[in-house]
């Protein structure tokens, strides 16, 4: 078994994905209309779907937000220098919501970004990667 894909639920799909795709350097892989139900989904990701986990979102026709609740955490990505990624982002308009710096109590390098529906998305350097606390 292997995890296949997140889904997030968006209110504006064009935004969500210029988002992805410009800002966090995802590829659109595919997209498809329900019209019979008013929904589009839309699959992106930074590898092809069969080798790698990707993220969906879903856009319900007519809904332009969510409530976010508070049980929901954040997407990890990984990238190879934090610093340049977190300029980049913020050049672009996107918003750092922590800057880098070790994770509270470990040395893992870490930052957050909010996507434009207000998803957190944690952003961990590819040497820290999956080493926890640090």
């Amino acid at each position: 078994m292997r995890l296949l894909h997140t889904m997030l639920r968006v209110g504006n799909l064009e935004k969500s994905i210029q988002f992805y795709t410009d800002i966090l350097e995802m590829k659109l892989l595919r997209q498809s209309e329900n019209e019979e139900y008013q929904y589009t989904l839309a699959f992106l990701g930074y590898g092809d779907e069969v080798d790698t986990t990707v993220l969906e979102l879903t856009y319900n026709w007519g809904t332009t937000e969510y409530d976010l609740g508070n049980s929901y955490g954040h997407i990890a990505i990984e990238t190879d220098d934090i610093y340049a990624t977190c300029e980049k982002i913020k050049s672009m308009g996107g918003q750092i919501t922590r800057e880098p710096g070790p994770v509270k109590g470990g040395k893992t390098v870490i930052a957050f970004v909010k996507d434009p529906d207000g998803y957190m998305i944690e952003l961990i350097n590819k040497k820290d990667a999956g080493k926890g606390l640090g």
